[in-house]
């Protein structure tokens, strides 16, 4: 089973147009509402793929049971942790070229004893779980360490994580040496504080985050493909879109094609480039399903073509805190060998707080 935690979930509504034009009315020509959160779309993806999830997330207000309900409604376990604040509805709007314009909104902000409530549901609901994917951003009220403080507790309990978050989040859950980081292109380049202009400073920055603490990298780099990056060295996987019709949820369509099919090696990168070519040529947030996939087009190489430019580099990342890496054993033992029980919950005070174009879904 794949545990999901999405700190701060949405209903996401998506409309297609012919075109945006600022201060014009516009008439859609298709519109769908699905749950949104990017683990709750890893979920959805697993789901979709015939194999059990449960989706850990904190539900509040008319919104969060119509969540919960489109969840149930798509075979998706639900653990929600009841919030006073109002689940979140975010808005997209979709150009057939496959350029994304998405309004975001804050979501609640979560209390103290909401945010312990969160980590302690993870904890009770983990025993036997394979992975528990955290992904997204984290709602107000939660401080930067959330994250760490739930890898350090998984890991305690012998669980894998997997994390696909950004900023200050990513920096902190680092010296907790998650399992697996997913990040974009321009996640990566925020990471280390520098562009990304070819495969070759992809793969640069993900030593990089590893050098860090992170046990391997999975990279989403667009219309590029996808990079992995571990303990064996650098893999690069691609496959041909014909064209972009959405491109909200690509990426958690690929971290669940890449845990579903065992979270490492050549074989689980080449499934998350599958998932990934696959939803962005559906609908709105539509996850693929076995039939949306085609495998054969995926080219998967350790042959790494470093002097490639990226298609869209990244010239200027957001600024970073650099952080030293950590001095750690060449070859750690892999956390998932401890037995696995459910995580002990300990006092947590929080100190407040994408394919082609278009907006990273959060």
């Amino acid at each position: 089973m794949i545990i999901t935690v999405t700190p701060n979930p949405s209903l996401d509504r998506t409309y297609e147009v012919p075109a945006l034009e600022r201060g014009a009315v516009l008439r859609s020509t298709a519109d769908r509402i699905d749950p949104g959160g990017k683990g709750v779309n890893v979920s959805r993806a697993v789901a979709a793929a015939g194999q059990r999830t449960l989706a850990v997330l904190p539900l509040g207000g008319p919104a969060g049971a119509a969540l919960a309900g489109l969840l149930r409604e798509e075979g998706i376990e639900v653990a929600g942790v009841p919030v006073a604040g109002q689940t979140r509805s975010n808005i997209a709007v979709a150009e057939p070229d496959g350029t994304l314009t998405k309004i975001n909104a804050a979501g609640p902000e979560l209390t103290a004893d909401e945010s312990e409530a969160l980590l302690a549901t993870v904890g009770e609901r983990s025993a036997g779980a394979d992975w528990i994917a955290c992904c997204g951003s984290l709602p107000r009220g939660l401080a930067p360490e959330w994250y760490a403080e739930l890898v350090a507790r998984a890991h305690r309990a012998g669980a894998r994580i997997a994390l696909d978050t950004s900023g200050p989040s990513l920096t902190a859950a680092l010296r907790e040496r998650p399992d697996v980081v997913k990040p974009n292109a321009q996640e990566l380049a925020g990471a280390v504080g520098r562009p990304l202009t070819t495969l070759g400073d992809a793969v640069a920055a993900a030593e990089e985050l590893r050098s860090r603490g992170a046990r391997a990298v999975l990279a989403s780099l667009g219309a590029d493909g996808q990079l992995l990056v571990d303990a064996d060295g650098a893999r690069f996987g691609s496959a041909p879109v014909a064209a972009v019709r959405s491109n909200v949820g690509a990426g958690d369509a690929s971290l669940a094609g890449f845990l579903a099919a065992g979270g490492s090696g050549a074989p689980a990168l080449a499934a998350a480039v599958a998932h990934g070519a696959a939803a962005v040529q559906l609908p709105g947030s539509l996850m693929p399903t076995p039939s949306d996939l085609a495998p054969g087009r995926v080219t998967v190489t350790a042959d790494v073509p470093l002097d490639r430019p990226l298609t869209e580099p990244v010239p200027a990342p957001w600024p970073s805190t650099p952080v030293p890496p950590l001095l750690l054993p060449a070859d750690p033992a892999p956390s998932g060998a401890l037995p696995p029980r459910p995580l002990s919950p300990r006092p947590h005070r929080p100190s407040g707080g994408a394919a082609r174009k278009g907006a990273r879904d959060e």
